[in-house]
């Protein structure tokens, strides 16, 4: 999907723009949401910005860096009026059951173990989802063509610590004869496991005035909330997936 779909998806846009009135050109744009992951691993300390060389480390990671090229390449091969977004990663309401905050509440919630690749070190800059949104927004606006973005949360988080807040919360709204961190428990780390993840967002606060509103501890309250009213829909989303 990250490289044909791209390439598929670019193809019949180049063949709508082309087809378009003049006026209505100048109102098109391809916006393509890419993510960190396309800029490696990072040791603790320094950040990704958009001048980072691209160095995908895992498979997934690489398509999506080729996905990168190709949106690039019909800016400058055929002129596609484009524009690219690096983000770190998202969450809250409506996440796909298979991600790890999801994943942690659900299990949380059921009694079974919460899953933590390796030493559970690993960091990532955490982006709720309505901040996401906006930086989204302020770039189809006002970003210019042929440039690239990176929008973090500035919410670096451990995955331990990111388990961790989860259970907080759940024990504040949820709660049981022990707490829920007790259920934490680490497994073989996955292949390809990136150690670290930090955004330098200056170019899209510079350039757009946008930064991000919502803090971590803000952020995962409002999603375990909504998770706990929604708990049936993690349930449909997984019988769907599995």
């Amino acid at each position: 999907s990250n490289i044909i779909g791209t390439f598929n998806l670019l193809n019949a846009s180049l063949e709508l723009y082309c087809s378009l009135p003049k006026k209505k050109k100048q109102n098109f744009i391809f916006h393509h949401i890419s993510t960190d992951e396309v800029y490696g691993s990072l040791g603790p300390e320094g950040f990704f910005d958009e001048n980072t060389s691209y160095n995908p480390r895992s498979p997934y990671s690489a398509s999506k860096a080729s996905s990168d090229f190709l949106v690039n390449a019909w800016f400058h091969t055929y002129n596609l009026p484009v524009v690219v977004t690096n983000c770190s990663n998202n969450y809250g309401p409506w996440q796909f059951p298979e991600k790890l905050i999801p994943v942690t509440i659900d299990n949380a919630l059921r009694g079974n173990n919460i899953p933590i690749y390796g030493d559970g070190l690993n960091v990532r800059d955490w982006l709720y989802v309505d901040d996401h949104v906006d930086a989204l927004f302020q770039v189809i606006c006002k970003g210019k063509l042929g440039s690239s973005y990176c929008i973090g949360g500035n919410n670096e988080k451990t995955n331990i610590d990111c388990a961790k807040e989860i259970c907080l919360n759940l024990d504040k709204l949820k709660p049981k004869e022990f707490q829920y961190k007790k259920q934490i428990t680490f497994v073989k780390d996955r292949l390809g496991h990136d150690r670290r993840y930090a955004i330098n967002a200056s170019k899209i606060r510079e350039e757009l005035d946008w930064e991000p509103k919502t803090n971590f501890s803000e952020g995962i309250n409002k999603t375990v909330t909504w998770y706990l009213k929604n708990i049936d829909w993690i349930t449909k989303m997984k019988e769907r997936l599995y």
